[in-house]
């Protein structure tokens, strides 16, 4: 964000609130923020029933009736100042690996975030979040945020640049979600800290990968839907290239935080019903696209 990496820029007037919750300034504070953010809005399909995955395109419903969202407030823990360099930003990478979790799921699966950032200019973004029902794969909430990065973009360090107006669209959300879905990589990642990684341990939300492009390599699955191949790098499994679809190109899904392989595996396929990308990118995707 505009001044946020700039260490002299450090009071609660900074845009998006300053450097850090605790001593100087407030992070994701509301200060300097509003102008980029977009209200929440919801809206029923125009068929009047089912859900995105029966429509033509990717619609925002209402809350499903009977079912009990969790609405506490999603808290960012504060485990690291965001970064200017990227030195800063490696040495960030490498202290927190270790904290990662990769054993491990909900018990229950209702609902799923999804994360996506569209970017406008070489430095202008727009974070959207949507969370979905896993069983109807309808979206019942969602946020929107506008803003500006001025950290450098650097392969492999995507998360500072991406991770605060997401972490800032989470905070807007009103139903905390079960699971994050990022559309990137966790695991599957040069220091096995990808952007699901980051908000996964940031948030203490479960997380999961779900890239379009590999960050490895492996062999080509089978044809049909649910066969998978290895997701590999420097020998080590980071993930696996999954068959949403029969006949379309895999996605690369890796764990994120406190979450299995075969977990984030078998939810990929729950969400991705009809279409190759799980709904929660495709919907995360749609939003940031129509709120221009």
């Amino acid at each position: 964000m505009r001044g946020r990496h700039l260490p002299s820029v450090l009071g609660e007037n900074a845009l998006f609130g300053g450097y850090k919750q605790s001593g100087n300034g407030r992070e994701f504070g509301r200060f300097g923020i509003e102008e980029f953010l977009e209200i929440k809005s919801m809206q029923r399909c125009p068929r009047g029933r089912g859900s995105c995955a029966s429509c033509s395109s990717p619609k925002t419903h209402g809350p499903v009736p009977g079912l009990a969202y969790d609405r506490r407030v999603i808290r960012v823990r504060d485990l690291h100042p965001w970064p200017s360099t990227e030195a800063e930003a490696v040495a960030i990478q490498e202290r927190l690996r270790p904290l990662v979790r990769f054993d491990g799921e909900p018990a229950e699966v209702r609902t799923a975030a999804g994360l996506d950032v569209a970017y406008r200019e070489s430095d202008q973004l727009v974070a959207a979040v949507t969370v979905v029902e896993v069983a109807t794969l309808s979206v019942v909430d969602s946020a929107v945020v506008r803003g500006l990065t001025d950290f450098p973009y650097i392969p492999g360090l995507f998360a500072f640049r991406e991770a605060p107006p997401l972490l800032e669209a989470l905070s807007r959300l009103s139903v905390v979600p079960d699971v994050l879905v990022c559309d990137g990589q966790g695991l599957a990642h040069p220091r096995r800290f990808g952007l699901a990684c980051h908000l996964g341990l940031l948030t203490e939300i479960p997380s999961i990968g779900v890239g379009k492009t590999a960050m490895g390599r492996y062999e080509p699955p089978g044809e049909e839907r649910g066969e998978w191949a290895p997701l590999r790098m420097d020998d080590e499994v980071v993930g696996r290239a999954l068959r949403t679809q029969r006949g379309v190109k895999p996605v690369f899904v890796s764990v994120g935080h406190r979450y299995t392989l075969d977990g984030a595996r078998d939810l990929t396929l729950r969400l991705a019903a009809k279409y190759r990308l799980p709904e929660t990118t495709r919907t995360a995707d749609h939003l940031g696209r129509t709120r221009d």
